[in-house]
């Protein structure tokens, strides 16, 4: 009850613009959905669709099963592949288990796995830079083990060795952090005069466009919460932006997570979402804080994102 009296009072919330799902995750989603109708439960899908833990279980509720690998499917079952993407060995397995296998992974992350492959075929080493254990950067990988090497900050894009130092590219996992994956760049740039760039950014416009809507509410803000899963990658950017810019953020997966103490005196609060996260979810919090007293609530305007992918033909 202390906690509660302690974090009740007026307060202003600035919304970030934009924010919450993007056209991959939600062409994602729909590719889950479609395959239950069509196809009936149960559906299959490895890994995740997406990083957020009401997504899955909200499908999982519908007939999706999620699992951890192709050998834990049923042969002749429906699999989905998340929106992250996989190697060309998963699915080389889902073909010899005869799977009827529908492939989710978003348009902007296959764009990367192409770059890989054309890099590869003339014999460059590929940076990748990104998280080795993401799942983003595992598929990638798996495009070509042995010309690429996954560089992970500075540091190492300031001692990393290739085979042939006139004969490199990098690309870039699609969910970092803007900046940092700049400056992570320009190391390998500088060091490297022949490296080869991708033809325009690999970092998603969704990751840009919220992780520049964070910067643009920071300043106002005494404390930013972004709404999203501790396994979501662009989600945990925008934390990490946020706190760049000078302002205290924390992650909430739901409402229901938000300690009270965090709330204390503080009486502007931005709130935003990672790209995998639901709206309604953003919905449920700004609610909750309307009910710690008097709210105010502001957005400020932005263009619409308006791209939108198609479906794969097993279920368009």
């Amino acid at each position: 009850m202390d906690a509660w009296a302690a974090a009740t009072g007026p307060r202003e919330v600035l919304l970030a613009n934009p924010r919450s799902f993007c056209a991959g995750v939600e062409r994602a989603i729909e590719v889950v959905d479609r395959a239950l109708e069509r196809f009936g439960a149960p559906v299959y899908v490895r890994r995740q669709i997406v990083h957020n833990t009401h997504v899955v279980h909200d499908l999982e509720r519908r007939g999706a099963i999620f699992v951890g690998e192709v050998d834990e499917v049923p042969p002749g079952s429906v699999l989905v592949f998340a929106a992250h993407g996989v190697s060309p060995a998963v699915r080389a397995e889902a073909e010899a288990r005869g799977l009827r296998v529908v492939d989710a992974t978003c348009p902007l992350v296959t764009k990367v796995h192409t770059e890989v492959r054309r890099h590869s075929s003339r014999e460059a080493t590929v940076f990748l830079i990104g998280h080795a254990d993401h799942e983003e950067v595992e598929g990638t990988v798996g495009e070509a083990p042995a010309d690429v090497v996954v560089v992970e900050d500075v540091a190492a894009a300031a001692r990393v060795v290739p085979r042939d130092a006139g004969n490199v590219a990098y690309a870039m996992q699609t969910t970092l952090a803007v900046d940092e994956a700049t400056e992570i760049a320009d190391v390998l740039r500088s060091r490297f005069p022949e490296l080869q760039a991708p033809k325009s950014d690999d970092i998603c416009y969704a990751t840009t466009n919220r992780q520049r809507a964070v910067r643009d509410i920071a300043a106002d803000c005494d404390l930013l919460l972004v709404v999203g899963s501790p396994n979501s990658s662009n989600s945990l950017r925008l934390v990490e932006v946020a706190q760049r810019e000078g302002v205290p953020a924390r992650l909430v997966d739901h409402a229901a997570d938000l300690d009270l103490h965090t709330l204390v005196g503080m009486r502007r609060i931005g709130v935003t979402a990672g790209a995998s996260a639901p709206p309604t979810l953003v919905d449920e919090l700004v609610g909750c804080l309307g009910g710690l007293g008097p709210l105010t609530v502001d957005e400020p305007s932005a263009d619409p994102e308006v791209l939108r992918f198609t479906l794969p033909k097993e279920v368009s």
